[in-house]
Parts: structure tokens; C-alpha cells; sequence
């Protein structure tokens, strides 16, 4: 387990399940204290039941006021603040040219626009402080998109493209700005895909498996830890090698 994370104040974005469900809790084993928020409610509901010392929040990152409300009452509760894990992303799949205005714009809104809210609503927190831990998750979409995922693929590479510019931004304040960029994890996303491309991608990792949610959260984990003091501005791609084939 990281080290360095006892008593550390956290937020994680879309945490009521799949990666950022498992980071959370990972945190909290790490002696953290966590406040979560989600645009699923029941999701949170299960997580509140699960953990009932955990603050949660229904939120829509990409909606300034919203994520405003949330860190105002996330920074109350835990009476500061040391980490951000930037984990809401949403899909909306289709060749681009059947894409329509509609999922191009809402998914930019979500990944890039709600990566872009979170990282400015804490950057004074954390330059005033000189210390802060920034995590954002993108996808191995961002350098090897496959068929219908253009409005994705886009995002998750501006994502890794805001990451780089805050890591030079922030890096004089002592603040450590990193994504991590996964492969197919098995989430309650993944149980929606048509079984043949589950196996397809367990196909084209050369480990010849898809990852579980653990695998990703090791990684936020060991980013926010003191042992990655001076890893800043890089995305550590969590693939099993499926972007070696």
C-alpha cells in the first residue's frame, strides 16, 4: 500500500462505483479521509451504507455551481484539503459521423470541462498550502482510439493535454498533477459490452487479461503517496500492454 496517506484530506469524483468506488475505499484503508460525489444517487446510497462516515454528494462536475456546492461542503467536512482524484467520464459511442452535437458536447463537458473545474476550483487550496496531489483518469483511447469512440478519444487526450499544462502551472506551488490512463477494466461498464469484444481485449493485452478496478486504484493511490514526490505531468498507462499489439 502507498505510503504517506494517513490523515490525508481527499476528494474523488464519480466514486459510487467501478474505479472510483474501489480508490475510495482504498484511501480509506490508507487512513484517509474521503468525500465522494457522483451523478448516480443510488450508487452513493450503496457507497454511504457501506462507509456512513464518508460525506457524499450528488454532483454533475461539469456544472460549475454544483461542484462549487460540493467542494464547499467537502472542504468543511474534512477541513482541508491535500487530494483531488478526477475520476468522472462519461461515454457516448457512434462513428463521428453519426455523432451527434449532442453526445460530442456532453462528453467533452464531463472529461475535459469537469477535469477543467475540479483542477481550478483547487488550485488556490493548494498554492496557498504548497502542497497538493492532482490525479485525473483518462484512457488508452487518448493514443490508440478504436472505431466509434472519436468524441472519447478527444477527451481523453485533451485531459492529458490539461494535465501536462497544470503540471507546469502548479508544479512552482508543490503540487504534483498526474493521470493514469487504463485499458479495459472490468466494471459495471464492462458487463454491458457484448462478450466478444471483452474477449478481444483480453486477446490484445500481452498479459492476456483485463484489469480489475484495484489495478488502477494501486496506481492513484501510489501518485498521491510521498514516493511520487517528483512524478508530475505524466500519464502512467495501466493496460495490461494492450497498447503494445
Amino acid at each position: 500500500m502507498a505510503t504517506g496517506l494517513q490523515n490525508k484530506r481527499v476528494i474523488i469524483t464519480a466514486a459510487a462505483t467501478g474505479i472510483g468506488r474501489v480508490t475510495a475505499e482504498m484511501f480509506l484503508a490508507a487512513g484517509a479521509k474521503v468525500e465522494v460525489c457522483d451523478v448516480d444517487e443510488a450508487g452513493l446510497k450503496s457507497f454511504k451504507a457501506k462507509h456512513p462516515a464518508v460525506g457524499v454528494t450528488v454532483t454533475d462536475v461539469a456544472d460549475e455551481a454544483q461542484l462549487n456546492r460540493f467542494l464547499d461542503t467537502a472542504l468543511a467536512n474534512l477541513g482541508g484539503l491535500d487530494i483531488m482524484i478526477n475520476n468522472a467520464g462519461i461515454a457516448s459511442d457512434g462513428a463521428l459521423w453519426r455523432l451527434s452535437q449532442q453526445a460530442w458536447d456532453e462528453v467533452l463537458e464531463t472529461n475535459v470541462t469537469g477535469a477543467f473545474n475540479c483542477i481550478r476550483a483547487v488550485a488556490p487550496i493548494f498554492r496557498s498550502q504548497h502542497y497538493g496531489k492532482i490525479v485525473s483518469v483518462s484512457a488508452h483511447q487518448a493514443d490508440r482510439p478504436g472505431f466509434g469512440v472519436a468524441n472519447y478519444a478527444a477527451s481523453k487526450a485533451a485531459l492529458q493535454g490539461l494535465t501536462r499544462a497544470a503540471a507546469v502551472e502548479l508544479g512552482p506551488a508543490n503540487v504534483n498533477v498526474n493521470a493514469v490512463a487504463p485499458g479495459f477494466i472490468r466494471t459495471e461498464r464492462m458487463a454491458m459490452l457484448p462478450t466478444e469484444v471483452i474477449e478481444r481485449a483480453q486477446k490484445s493485452s500481452v498479459l492476456g487479461r483485463v484489469a480489475e478496478p484495484d489495478d488502477v486504484a494501486h496506481v492513484i493511490s501510489f501518485l498521491c503517496s510521498d514516493s511520487a514526490r517528483h512524478i508530475t505531468g505524466q500519464t502512467i498507462v495501466v493496460d495490461g500492454g494492450l497498447s503494445l499489439e
